[in-house]
């Protein structure tokens, strides 16, 4: 979108020609409490006026308290975390630790899979346009998505780690299955591999749950998370079962865990717990997704929470830039899915004013086709 932004305001930003949107986007999912929220940027604001930065060097109190706030409003108080920067850089630390503890290289990994840009991660992304030479090493086994029988054919002693979105992204917004997820645990249990569950995109309350894999009633081994985790400010990590055995070394980083990423983090937990903001995703979502399947020309509607996909008739691309043109930012996953992945913070109100734009749009569109 050739759009250059100004300024953001809770669901809400502007450009630089002072045209506001509604931005149900938020930047690939990343801004989960709504741009610009008053204590996110008091708390940054106080961190940055006593120390932004300093490295893993010494001690930085503030990672403690985000591993306790964290532990305890995802449910997973047992884990330990590991902060780094970024999405696929929490997926290389995954994948790097789960070879650490067996020691051994294949990967099981799923169709229409998107883990992120860099080394291993990339390798593990089925997306071939994005893999140089480089990144392929015959490390990665494709299945089909939700596929139990090839998950059973593909799995043995020589497994490493299987890693799956808690919710596709990129490939569609696509929902795995309970069942196949249970069964992912069973079979990495049985042959001593390790279950990695990808929730940076999919994480951070925007499924309705803290993690979308909770609805599955299972826990992976490890657990990536990133995006809605700082509202914007770079930090990402690693959730690591009781079954790691840790060691000094093993995983580093310079700007992980730093004092600012941490403010922002926290600020991001604690808004998240004082307003409600998981409960609101899923009460809010579940009325999005009625709200859209009523539209026949909508199309066929997945997800969960506040990560919804949707696959219109015609030109979902065309129908992105006339939402645009009247005050909607949107998202997409390849040419034919509309993606939406509003701030946690959306209100009903605000869902309204799309469905009812949407619907315009969507008829003067297929009027005009006609």
């Amino acid at each position: 979108m050739n759009i250059q932004l100004a300024s953001g305001r809770g669901c809400y930003v502007t450009d630089t020609h002072g045209k506001k949107y509604l931005d149900l986007y938020g930047g690939h999912g990343v801004i989960s409490i709504g741009h610009s929220h008053p204590y996110y940027v008091q708390k940054i604001t106080e961190q940055l006026n006593s120390i932004g930065f300093y490295s893993n060097s010494v001690r930085i109190a503030q990672q403690e308290e985000l591993a306790f706030k964290l532990g305890e409003l995802s449910g997973y108080p047992d884990y330990e975390l590991f902060l780094c920067n970024s999405g696929a850089e929490a997926n290389e630390n995954a994948l790097k630790l789960a070879s650490f503890q067996n020691g051994r290289k294949k990967i099981i990994s799923f169709t229409k899979s998107f883990h992120g840009r860099t080394s291993l991660a990339v390798e593990a992304t089925d997306d071939k346009n994005l893999r140089a030479a480089v990144n392929s090493n015959g490390n990665v086994v494709f299945l089909s998505f939700n596929d139990e029988e090839a998950l059973k054919n593909a799995m043995d002693e020589t497994t490493c780690a299987v890693i799956i979105e808690g919710i596709q992204g990129v490939g569609g917004v696509n929902v795995p299955e309970p069942t196949f997820m249970k069964l992912i645990g069973k079979l990495c249990e049985k042959y001593g591999a390790y279950f990695i569950c990808d929730e940076i995109q999919s994480g951070y309350g925007r499924s309705g749950k803290f993690f979308a894999h909770q609805y599955a009633g299972i826990k992976p081994d490890l657990i990536t998370v990133a995006k809605g985790m700082g509202n914007g400010f770079p930090v990402a990590g690693v959730l690591i079962s009781e079954k790691f055995t840790s060691k000094h070394g093993m995983l580093g980083t310079t700007f992980g865990g730093n004092y600012l990423a941490c403010a922002a983090a926290i600020a991001v937990l604690d808004v998240m717990k004082d307003e409600l903001l998981i409960e609101n995703a899923a009460q809010t979502g579940d009325a999005l997704i009625s709200k859209l399947r009523e539209n026949n020309k909508v199309g066929p509607v997945r997800g969960k929470g506040l990560m919804i996909g949707f696959d219109p008739a015609g030109d979902a691309t065309q129908l992105r830039k006339l939402l645009v043109a009247k005050g909607i930012l949107t998202g997409s996953s390849g040419k034919t899915t509309i993606r939406l992945l509003p701030p946690l913070t959306v209100n009903r109100e605000e869902l309204h004013e799309f469905t009812e734009i949407l619907s315009e749009v969507i008829t003067t569109k297929h009027t005009i086709e006609a």
